[in-house]
């Protein structure tokens, strides 16, 4: 081989490396992108869930707030009516005392009327007698007597005030007398 090839192939030699040299590192730049960009794809698809899950709660929360809303919105009327229902059974009760029978059929209809108006709003009476149990969540206790017997100890033996709820809120604590 003469001088030339030599210097040829040598020169052909260092091409081919410099061929692979740079073809590895070419493979080497492209996954090193392709692996960019697929943690990148993670990371986009990461936060898009995250905001739309925090955006799905923020629906069903402001959802529920207005349902809340509209079943409550008429709180303050409905509690600003209970002392005039709380009238109506106190002049039934009075009435029925008296021998006006048809005054209390007047009577008797209105308070009717007028309780089941409140009740198709929502407006519960709880349910309340002497002997149950006193629960400080739910009544609201004015006063306390000396028990007449042992069994009525801790528990309601009158009720002063009748209490409502409208829907699952309690609007007016029944006011009780409880047993010592």
């Amino acid at each position: 081989m003469s001088k030339k090839e030599k210097n040829n192939d040598t020169a052909n030699e260092q091409v081919d490396e410099q061929t692979i040299h740079n073809t590895e590192e070419t493979s080497e730049d492209s996954r090193t992108v392709e692996e960019q960009l697929t943690d990148s794809l993670a990371e986009e698809k990461d936060k898009f869930l995250r905001l739309f899950a925090e955006f799905e709660n923020y629906k069903r929360r402001t959802a529920k707030e207005r349902s809340e809303l509209f079943k409550t919105a008429s709180q303050e009327v409905i509690v600003a009516l209970l002392p005039v229902l709380d009238d109506f059974d106190r002049a039934y009760t009075e009435i029925a005392k008296t021998k006006e029978k048809d005054l209390l059929k007047g009577v008797e209809l209105i308070k009717n009327k007028f309780k089941n108006t409140l009740e198709n709003k929502g407006l519960e009476l709880m349910d309340l007698q002497a002997g149950d149990h006193f629960n400080a969540d739910n009544h609201e206790a004015i006063t306390q007597i000396p028990a007449p017997n042992d069994a009525l100890k801790g528990k309601i033996i009158d009720v002063v005030e009748k209490g409502y709820k409208l829907g699952d809120k309690i609007i007016r604590f029944p006011k009780v007398v409880i047993g010592q």
